[in-house]
């Protein structure tokens, strides 16, 4: 069952049921009225003619003709006056009799001053009525046939209100809950549009405030993350294939010159160590890739934990010194640390070794001496890191593009790189919630800072 077709029976069910108690409740209401306003009637009809009979005189025969005469005969109340001892002192008719009065009625009344209820169609009213200090016993009973033509044509005209609301509710909370969920209908029609060639579209999002609105942007912000995972996988698939072509090509024509014809053991090791130096580079760039691809993940599947960015530090300026000679990596505490949450992150370790490498190598391979300096400092919620170096430095308009993948800069032929270190650190980085920022002067140096957010 659709949900449209479920608003509209839960709606209609719902408000069926109100305006069913609400047509009962003034049926009922009416009913009651109509019931208490003609034993009303009743009563004073029974002490008029109780008046007629004792103060004005009037003879019996004389009401009972009137009574007989009326044009509502068949309708007009019947009224009987008795004394406390069961005597019969007048009745309109007593022919007819429709009450059917006993002795324990007339004790009843007189016990109770005034009772009521209903005798068949007839409503029956009994009252003690006292004249001159004597006490009487009056009863009146009738057929409110009007008040019941009019109770029974509420009813009719209740029900066909009933109805006919009903209709103009059901047409009503269609359209309205067709329009209510049209939103969702233009939802399913755009994502039936999205594919994997187009997960640039984004589905429209007319208000932030409503249901429908969220679950438009929740839903954009899954194609967000799926486009930057497909973005990611094509970006690495692409990187590969650019970047390892070059490397392999050239490691299999040095094999292959070497194995045209015989050399010596001098040649065959000159091959071997500019193979074995294309092989050490491609692994790099290999593992440089990988790094890469990983920091283009979700954040939310990156494992994070609590870690130490001074011992993430010298961990780093270990592999840097044993992988790289003659390279080395001084690491200064700029003040105390007085608490161990001030150098404390909620980072990946591996993630962030990579990041700090990375500016440690390229500290040191731009530098003449081979040394970078790096300095810890803190403040009340962040911990900065300067990696410093007095090498060739950046230019000017290389620094807005130092940051992108596989860029290298006008001083790419300084030294060895494949542009991919800086751009991963910066993607790490971000990845932490934290900033890199780089200033560098010509012939004089480049320093990067790093600023993370501590525990």
């Amino acid at each position: 069952m659709k949900i449209r077709t479920q608003l509209l029976l839960l709606f209609l069910g719902l408000f069926g049921v109100l305006l069913l108690a609400f047509s009962i409740f003034i049926y009922l209401s009416s009913a009651q009225t109509r019931k208490d306003e003609y034993y009303n009637q009743l009563k004073r009809e029974a002490i008029t003619k109780a008046n007629l009979l004792f103060d004005a005189k009037v003879a019996p025969s004389v009401l009972q003709l009137i009574y007989k005469s009326s044009s509502n005969a068949l309708f007009e109340e019947e009224v009987a006056i008795y004394d406390t001892s069961f005597d019969l002192l007048y009745h309109d008719a007593v022919q007819i009799d429709k009450v059917k009065e006993t002795r324990q009625m007339i004790d009843q009344i007189v016990q109770q001053k005034e009772i009521t209820f209903d005798q068949g169609r007839l409503q029956v009213v009994g009252l003690l009525y006292t004249h001159h200090g004597k006490n009487y016993v009056i009863t009146a009973a009738a057929n409110d046939e009007y008040g019941l033509q009019r109770l029974g044509e509420l009813k009719n005209t209740l029900i066909l209100s009933f109805i006919i609301i009903i209709c103009f509710t059901v047409i009503a909370g269609y359209y309205f809950a067709g329009r209510a969920l049209k939103p969702v209908a233009e939802i399913i029609d755009n994502v039936k549009e999205i594919t994997a060639t187009r997960l640039d579209m984004r589905v429209p999002v007319k208000s932030e405030k409503d249901e429908i609105g969220e679950l438009a942007i929740t839903f954009n912000q899954m194609l967000d993350r799926l486009e930057n995972s497909f973005n990611a996988q094509k970006s690495f698939v692409n990187n590969i294939s650019h970047e390892l072509r070059t490397p392999l090509a050239t490691v299999v024509g040095e094999l292959q010159l070497a194995l045209i014809k015989d050399r010596s053991i001098a040649e065959y090791k000159e091959v071997i160590g500019l193979s074995l130096h294309d092989a050490k580079r491609l692994v790099k760039l290999s593992n440089g890739l990988l790094d890469l691809a990983k920091a283009s993940f979700d954040q939310k599947e990156i494992r994070m934990k609590e870690l130490r960015v001074d011992e993430l530090l010298m961990d780093a300026r270990e592999t840097v010194i044993k992988t790289m000679d003659g390279f080395n990596v001084d690491v200064l505490f700029e003040q105390e640390i007085e608490d161990d949450d001030n150098i404390s992150v909620m980072g990946n370790e591996y993630l962030l070794k990579v990041a700090f490498i990375n500016l440690m190598e390229n500290a040191c391979k731009f530098s003449p001496d081979h040394l970078c300096t790096v300095t810890i400092t803190y403040l009340q919620d962040k911990v900065i890191l300067v990696f410093k170096d007095n090498g060739i430095g950046i230019k000017a308009q290389d620094i807005p593009h130092i940051f992108s993948e596989f860029y290298r800069g006008t001083n790419k032929d300084f030294t060895w790189g494949n542009g991919i270190g800086l751009s991963l650190t910066d993607k790490i980085i971000s990845m932490h919630g934290g900033s890199i920022s780089v200033a560098s002067t010509e012939n004089k140096g480049s320093t990067f800072t790093i600023t993370l957010h501590h525990v």
